[in-house]
């Protein structure tokens, strides 16, 4: 039985039932990831999603 719909953290595309990846910080905030792009540009790289053209952040300013 699926649950809401997610968003990616990173990027904001929504996310399928059944897939993408939750990464829970040590504060317990909850981050969902719809690829492994998404979460190393987020974690790894530190990336501002709105300086992406591929993100809707950047589509939005």
């Amino acid at each position: 039985m699926p649950g809401r719909p997610r968003k990616c953290s990173f990027c904001g595309a929504e996310i399928p039932y059944g897939t993408g990846m939750l990464f829970v910080k040590n504060d317990g905030t909850m981050l969902w990831f719809c690829s492994s792009k998404c979460r190393k540009n987020y974690l790894k790289l530190g990336r501002n999603p709105a300086k992406l053209k591929w993100t809707k952040a950047y589509r939005a300013s």
